[in-house]
């Protein structure tokens, strides 16, 4: 794993830091849209979504809640587990309220899926949800988001937000990890 340049384990560049500006402002007008008189209660799923979630929010037009939960799948692995862990649960009550949950990718779609049985248990008015990225060719057709960033291909990426044993988290863009380094 290069220490000194992350940059140096990146093979391509799938989206630049102004084509990930630019999706995420349409992303909040057309939430802001859909949510201008409901109050949202956004909930980031930690830790990789939080520069899309960040980011999303500032661009909404809208009141809205921002809560925070946090879930594992992956640990320090490549790999899911197969076993979606709630390591940290939200604070905010969302009985009778709309939320959306804001993941920053859908790979097997296991943890949506976790996650929209857990919030449907606490009787929202509503769950959305949005993805920043979505490899839709690893999951059913029924765990798509309702609102996504950008599909992608079945690569390993890394970058705002998504990280591999902790690291590339704070790459500016979305660059697909060469696979010596998780392979290694």
């Amino acid at each position: 794993m290069g220490i000194t340049n992350p940059e140096q384990d990146i093979s391509q560049i799938l989206f630049t830091e102004k084509q990930i500006a630019a999706r995420v402002e349409a992303l909040g007008m057309e939430l802001t849209e859909a949510y201008r008189d409901k109050k949202p209660v956004m909930v980031c799923v930690l830790k990789g979504a939080s520069f899309f979630y960040i980011d999303l929010c500032r661009q909404m037009r809208c009141h809205l809640d921002m809560d925070f939960l946090s879930v594992s799948s992956y640990g320090a692995s490549s790999k899911s587990s197969g076993v979606v862990r709630l390591v940290k649960d939200m604070d905010t009550d969302i009985t009778g309220r709309h939320v959306v949950i804001v993941e920053d990718i859908i790979d097997s779609g296991l943890t949506l899926s976790y996650l929209r049985e857990l919030f449907q248990s606490r009787r929202p008015a509503s769950i959305r949800t949005i993805s920043f990225l979505d490899k839709t060719a690893r999951h059913p057709a029924e765990l798509r988001t309702d609102y996504c960033g950008f599909e992608i291909p079945d690569e390993f990426v890394v970058g705002y937000g998504l990280d591999y044993a902790g690291y590339y988290r704070n790459l500016p863009y979305i660059g697909v990890l060469k696979p010596e380094v998780y392979r290694a």
